[in-house]
Order: C-alpha cells, then structure tokens, then sequence
C-alpha cells in the first residue's frame, strides 16, 4: 500500500505495480466469482475477470438482459445460471444489481451467504441505508466493495484499450480475515487503475453527491440555462449549442482532464482567461450553498428514501422514459444530434 500525496493530502492506494494481477490470481485461485445481474457494471467486471483468468460464473434472470448475457459468451448451465444456482455455487457473491433490484431480490440471495462467503458490492447504498432496504447482512461473511470511478461501458472499454478505470474500496466486515486481500484481488482483476480507500457510507454519499451534483445533475441544469440565456438573447440554437456544449465536450474538457484547469486557461484567449478568473468566484459562490443543501439531504437519507419511494412504484419505468422521452425531445438535446451528425469524423 503506497501513501499517495493528493494536494498535500496522504492517501493510501493501490496501484497495479505493487498488487499485480499474478498476486490476485494467487489469492483467488480456490474462489468461485459469482457476478449476479448484468445491467450496468455486470458486462464490464465478468468478462474483465473472466479474460483475467478468474473462475467467474454469471446469475441472471431470464429475459433480454440474459439473452445479452449469452451473447457475450456465457453458457447456460455451464457459466450462466438463475440468480439462486449462482448465489448457491460461489465462494464470492459480487451483487451488481441497481440498487431497487438489489431490494426486491435480497431474499434469495441471502439464503446462500453461509459462512467464510463474501458478499461484495459496487455502491454503498444498500449497505449504508439498510434501515431503509433492508439489506442486512449475517454476521460470519465478508461483506467489501469496489466501485469503479465509471460506468460497465468505460471500465470494459479501458480494459480493452490496456488501461484501467479508477475505483475506490472498502471493508464493511471482516469475519474470514482474508477481506482485504479479496477487495484488493477483485479490485485489480475487474481491471481498475488504481484502488482508492473509503468506507460504504463515505462512497455512498459521496457518489449521490456526485450524480446529482457536478456529473449529471448539475451539469445539465447549467448547460440548459446558459443555452436557454443565448436563445432568449436571440442566439440560433446551433450558435447556443455549440457554445455551450459542443466546446466544452470536444475542446476544452479533454485539455483539463489532461493537463489540469490551470493549463487549459493557460491555453485560452486572454479574454477567455480574464473572463473565466473572474466569473469563476461568482458561480462558485452561488452553486456551494445549493451543493451543501443536497449533500445533508444525501447524509440524511432523504436521496435514498426518495430513490427507494420512487423505484417501488409500479409505473416507475413508464414515468422514467417519460421524463427522459421530454428531455431527449427538448430542443438544446434535438440540437445536439444534428450537431454530432456534422463533426468530421461522422462525414
């Protein structure tokens, strides 16, 4: 475990230089990986393991997830089972459902966590909130988490590439005294960069923060009002778009996530840097107090009742694609696919 200074802070983390991957199969070699859903980190962390050399075995249920399960290779029978079978024949349970599924199915998986078994997760959520999900776990199994900085998608697609997405992990319980090592195996076998430590309720928070805040939910709420400002000024929408999106995803950000925000302004127009240095005070100062409200209503449990309220509806999915149905249809995102369909390389 290397001590990593991250802007004068020390972190401990893990990189792939002082755990290779020979080390984690050493660890794993008598385990039996079982990956039960294949939504959104499902794909990415079987079949990185399973390219790995572990001995991984999926649980699904019947439908098109698991035809898409077959798809990629496993066999039925042999390598892809029903939810129980799986649970039932793995040392090592990985429970990568969303976390409403992970409610509606905790029974039947715990049922099959005997003794000395690991039950690892991806997100803190159950586990943090498990007053709310019921989700609680008997006392003499591991229970650990590694959860990649990234969607299924981007995590196969850099393993692909011969590069590893960052994740963080933790040790919720310890009752086989191997939990470390197996965190730390599973963490580089599903192909991370470098591990991070945390705690369930620490990634929990932190990742609900994150999503509603500067990754999803933040992001779209300024891009839509600066698109929205230009627009009422009378700005076209591909002018607007372009000036709100197209620049930001295409030029600016991979400059910053290269290099650093001090280099990208470093690279900019004088008149980009005088603007971007002083407005920058004035959006952070009025974004914080809105980010501080939503980080207590994280803390709290009041996002995770709300998730929890909200997926158990029956009409969850059909009030969910009517919502992403207005903002797919909404003019700023219309614009968008028009946009994307004149970059170079789609010509």
């Amino acid at each position: 475990m290397a001590k990593m200074n991250f802007g004068g802070v020390e972190e401990n983390v893990m990189t792939r230089e002082e755990f290779p991957l020979e080390k984690a199969r050493e660890i794993l070699k008598d385990e039996t990986i079982a990956v039960i859903g294949y939504g959104v980190q499902g794909p990415g962390q079987s079949l990185n393991l399973r390219d790995n050399g572990f001995n991984v075995i999926v649980g699904q249920r019947a439908g098109k997830t698991y035809d898409k399960a077959v798809a990629d290779g496993w066999v039925p029978g042999k390598t892809l089972f029903s939810i129980e079978e799986a649970c039932q024949k793995a040392s090592i349970i990985m429970c990568l459902l969303s976390d409403a599924a992970v409610m509606s199915v905790w029974p039947k998986i715990k049922q099959y966590l005997t003794a000395g078994k690991a039950l690892y997760f991806s997100h803190g959520f159950a586990i943090t909130w498990n007053d709310r999900t019921g989700c609680v776990p008997p006392a003499d199994i591991d229970v650990i988490m590694v959860a990649p900085k990234g969607s299924g998608t981007s995590l196969r697609t850099m393993f692909l590439e011969g590069r590893g997405l960052n994740s963080s992990y933790a040790v919720y319980q310890d009752y086989t005294g191997k939990a470390m090592d197996r965190t730390l195996a599973l963490g580089i076998g599903i192909g991370s960069g470098y591990l991070f430590e945390t705690t369930f309720q620490k990634e929990a928070t932190s990742d609900l923060t994150g999503e509603r805040g500067s990754l999803m939910g933040a992001i779209q709420g300024l891009l839509l009002a600066q698109y929205e400002v230009l627009r009422e000024h009378g700005h076209s929408p591909s002018e607007a778009f372009n000036e709100t999106v197209e620049e930001l995803t295409q030029s600016l950000m991979p400059l910053f996530a290269k290099n650093g925000m001090d280099w990208m302004y470093a690279n900019c127009s004088t008149t980009a840097q005088r603007g971007a240095l002083d407005w920058f005070p004035r959006f952070h100062d009025a974004v914080k107090p809105v980010l501080e409200w939503l980080y207590l209503s994280v803390k709290t449990g009041n996002e995770a009742q709300i998730s929890i309220d909200s997926n158990s509806k029956p009409d969850y999915r059909e009030g969910l694609e009517k919502e992403l149905k207005a903002l797919r249809e909404s003019e700023m995102w219309q614009t968008a696919v028009t946009v994307r369909k004149l970059r170079p390389e789609n010509n």
